[in-house]
């Protein structure tokens, strides 16, 4: 009776592997294909940061985490400005949390873009705001060139204006 039982159990277990391999692939959605575009971003980057006319040098590194349910981004590590941003899903929506230096936390929804090589984020809410004017991060847009260089243009606002930094980045050899 027991080897019955046993065997039962093989089979079983057996049988929802078998469908579960055979399952066919789920086409990505644009979140999930977003998602894979950040993650080809993995590894370190250097380049220049134009801010107030001037080109700055800067960093930036991505890393996949969370079992390939996240990306993580750090901006100027290191420095006293290092800045973290995290990438994943939330069901249909690709979202990006921005641990800022001006000491809140936006949030971003990516929103559909025309150009196959560009990731829109757009303004979503955000967390230890004191106001919606306390100054704070609206806006990135990431912009793959190639497999080895691409630009990311932070927009913040302060004082009822907008400005826009332009990270021009190069994969580290």
């Amino acid at each position: 009776m027991k080897t019955l039982r046993l065997l039962m159990a093989v089979c079983v277990f057996a049988g929802t592997g078998l469908a579960q391999a055979t399952k066919p692939a789920q086409p990505l959605t644009a979140s999930g294909a977003g998602l894979e575009k950040l993650k080809s971003l993995a590894g370190e980057w250097q380049g220049t940061m134009q801010e107030g006319g001037k080109d700055l040098a800067a960093t930036s590194s991505f890393r996949v985490v969370s079992d390939g349910s996240a990306v993580m981004n750090v901006l100027g590590a290191g420095t006293p400005y290092e800045m973290v941003t995290m990438f994943h899903q939330d069901n249909l929506d690709l979202l990006a949390t921005h641990y800022c230096g001006a000491h809140n936390q936006p949030r971003f929804r990516m929103v559909p873009s025309a150009e196959a090589n560009v990731l829109n984020f757009e303004f979503k809410d955000a967390t230890n705001l004191s106001s919606p004017d306390a100054p704070h991060m609206v806006g990135l847009k990431i912009t793959f060139l190639n497999a080895n260089h691409h630009y990311e243009d932070w927009t913040f606002f302060q004082k009822g204006q907008k400005s826009t930094s332009r990270f021009d980045l190069h994969r580290k050899s």
